[in-house]
């Protein structure tokens, strides 16, 4: 598995640049999984639900399965947050995980920008931060692509990113 990052500030498009991705590369030939990061508590699960009542109980894990899909949800309980690394390890193989936040890891990433956040830009400060997909003008001293460029970042993606284990 080949890893990409898409790190960037709240507001700077991440999410909506990951949808776009997917499909696209997708059609390229790719199979492609998603990591996102949370920085608050979150539930997919639902109160009154057999599931929900499972984890309250005090399950460590609950997998739930249908013809459709299956999720697997961990408690913590306490526990660190696991590490990007352990999560990828979770992961099915595919030929791309792009990874939604985890802004402060090491690995490589696409840094989003968009003037309209106000907020200054991440890759001076990181060196893994390999190209940028911003509305603002040049120059960079890294790779920039427009940021509703979608063709231009995904052929980008399928030859730079780099193998999980780095």
């Amino acid at each position: 598995m080949r890893l990409m990052g898409l790190a960037g500030w709240s507001g700077a498009g991440k999410t909506t640049l990951v949808a776009a991705l997917i499909p696209r590369l997708r059609r390229m030939g790719a199979t492609v999984s998603t990591i996102k990061h949370a920085h608050h508590a979150f539930d997919i699960d639902q109160p009154g639900k057999d599931s929900y009542v499972h984890r309250e109980a005090g399950a460590q894990e609950v997998l739930v399965a249908s013809a459709h899909r299956f999720a697997l949800m961990h408690e913590l309980r306490g526990a660190p947050e696991p590490p990007l690394s352990a999560l990828l390890a979770r992961l099915a193989p595919v030929d791309i995980v792009i990874i939604e936040g985890f802004k402060t890891d090491s690995h490589p990433k696409i840094e989003v920008h968009r003037i309209a956040t106000g907020k200054d830009l991440i890759h001076p400060r990181d060196a893994q931060i390999l190209a940028i997909a911003t509305d603002a003008p040049g120059p960079f001293p890294i790779p920039r692509f427009d940021i509703d460029d979608i063709e231009a970042i995904a052929r980008w993606i399928l030859t730079a990113a780099l193998p999980a284990g780095l």
